[in-house]
């Protein structure tokens, strides 16, 4: 196994180092700082997948890393598989397009997680044992629950992972000339290799060293913009309001309506709090203890690096925004305005030459790289997981799968999900994936949130009402996402919306919550008076944690 991991990596860091370097010099000037730490990076992320691959020897050791990680340290690798590329380069490029505003996708991100740290991580992490199916399914009957939140978990980890690949196709083959498929490719061999072989450890040591050297990074942009400003936001605010209007300060640029805004809060709120491979990493703690450190740690991190974007969106504007430097001219003269080379989602990136020159440009652009990578390697885990433990393991094997068959049945689902994410990737590369991301939220919020919620904290949850509930949540969130105005009008091409808002989270976890309450509560069934009578054995122990995976080790 070693063996050929080794014979793998190499061809790996052969392929990387001679398609960078034979890009950047045929497509644009060679930034060799860009492709030296770009190499860098992923010699060491390999090198830290052989070192965990020669200690993932059980299942427990593939999914959660042994239970070994402490909350500081999961706490940063939460952060990691949290702060994407669309966090760092998107969230920057609205505050850079539409000012203030911006700030509603940070603010609704951040928000769950509140949620998260008061009311899911502990009975999370005492209740489950491997996914947040096993706490769904806890008094539940396994094989319809662990069916619905398998097939929710696989269809979001799905649909995030269309956003990332077409996202790291087009961020790479912007940095360094790369031809589109040849990125995506890249992009899912190094993400099979991790999970693959290094497992849970690999996938959170990846996100580790990514969630430190992004913070490092943005940190280092954001005081570079203010000492130009003597560290003062007034005088900042003062000039992009000089260069782009006093309306960047004001509400409404984005979200004009306030169902729209209430529902995307929503969907950013409750699917933050329904992302499998953000839950999934709450069992690799020792316990419920470390598991709300985690969170703690998480949100510190993650507000943190929020308010970065804001100063580095703004930093854009005073910096970016008039620099002929960063301007596409050809573009400018045919539509005018101020376009910047690559769209508003290389803000960011421009912006780290304009405070650091070629070295931070490069730094930056690897950290952009490494945050693609720690993130898709998350997903593609969790995908895999609800793969192998939920529908082999607890549905199909009936719970008698042995660990060895079920980390040989992971590993098959990692390869086919890596294929399945490149030619996904490589498909839409054309298509608006605004869509693909809101579909991913809206259904971790329609699906997974309003069933993992209710199982742990409402007595009269039944299996009736969960897969009914559950399942209307699901399909309520793809037909109003397909009537709405970015399918129906902007893809299809159609005049008008049948729905009109952009975000359909308020409506389908709406229709959640109510079919849940109403198929449960109608339920007379011999097997709901059964579920009724587990709850207290269950609301006891992801209260205290007794009985809990590990406690009897910890």
């Amino acid at each position: 196994m070693n063996r050929i991991f080794l014979f793998l990596a190499l061809s790996a860091i052969t392929l990387v180092g001679s398609e960078v370097i034979s890009g950047a010099v045929e497509k644009q000037a060679l930034n060799v700082s860009a492709i030296v730490m770009f190499v860098i990076f992923v010699g060491a992320t390999l090198g830290i997948t052989y070192w965990a691959a020669k200690r993932t020897k059980t299942a427990k050791d593939f999914y959660t890393a042994g239970g070994g990680i402490t909350g500081f340290q999961n706490g940063m690798a939460i952060a990691g598989d949290f702060m994407s590329a669309a966090s760092f380069l998107g969230i920057s490029g609205l505050v850079y397009m539409k000012g203030y505003d911006g700030l509603i996708y940070s603010i609704g991100f951040l928000v769950g997680w509140p949620i998260i740290l008061f009311m899911i991580a502990e009975p999370l992490r005492n209740l489950g044992k491997y996914t947040f199916a096993d706490v769904a399914s806890y008094r539940l009957r396994q094989t319809p629950i662990r069916t619905l939140a398998a097939f929710g978990s696989i269809a979001t980890v799905t649909l995030y992972l269309i956003a990332q690949m077409v996202g790291s196709g087009k961020l790479i083959q912007l940095l360094f000339g790369l031809q589109y498929e040849v990125a995506v490719m890249l992009v899912g061999v190094l993400m099979i290799l991790y999970v693959t072989f290094g497992g849970m450890l690999a996938t959170t040591w990846v996100q580790i060293i990514k969630a430190f050297l992004l913070l490092s990074g943005a940190t280092f942009m954001a005081i570079a913009v203010m000492a130009h400003y003597d560290f003062s936001f007034g005088a900042l605010f003062s000039h992009a309001t000089e260069l782009k209007g006093i309306e960047i300060m004001s509400p409404g640029g984005l979200v004009s309506d306030p169902i729209s805004a209430i529902s995307l809060a929503v969907a950013l709120m409750f699917g933050t709090a329904g992302l499998p491979h953000i839950l999934m990493r709450f069992f690799t703690v020792a316990d419920a203890k470390e598991a709300r450190k985690s969170v703690f740690y998480a949100t510190g991190f993650i507000g943190y690096f929020y308010i970065l974007t804001f100063i580095i969106g703004f930093g854009a504007i005073v910096m970016v925004f008039e620099n002929p430097a960063y301007l596409d001219m050809a573009k400018q003269a045919i539509d005018g305005g101020s376009p910047i080379l690559g769209g508003n989602n290389m803000a960011a990136i421009h912006l780290s030459h304009a405070v650091g020159g070629d070295f931070f440009l490069g730094f930056i652009s690897a950290v952009a790289f490494a945050t693609i990578l720690a993130v898709v390697s998350g997903l593609t885990l969790a995908g895999a997981s609800a793969v192998s433990h939920d529908l082999y393991a607890s549905v199909f094997k009936k719970g008698k799968a042995d660990s060895m068959s079920e980390m040989k049945v992971s590993r098959i689902a990692t390869v086919v999900l890596g294929v399945v994410a490149i030619l996904l990737g490589i498909s839409f590369e054309n298509q608006n994936i605004a869509f693909v991301v809101g579909l991913a939220f809206a259904i971790a919020a329609s699906a997974n949130f309003p069933i993992l919620f209710l199982s742990m904290y409402w007595s009269r949850l039944t299996t009736r009402g969960a897969v009914i509930g559950g399942s209307l949540g699901l399909a309520t969130a793809i037909v109003l996402v397909i009537l709405g105005p970015i399918v129906w009008v902007q893809i299809l091409g159609n005049a008008e919306a049948i729905f009109p808002y952009k975000y359909p989270a308020l409506f389908s976890v709406s229709v959640s919550f109510a079919a849940i309450w109403f198929f449960s509560v109608t339920d007379n069934s011999d097997n709901a008076k059964q579920e009724h009578k587990a709850f207290e054995a269950q609301f006891i122990r992801s209260e205290t944690g007794i009985g809990a995976e590990g406690a009897s080790e910890h």
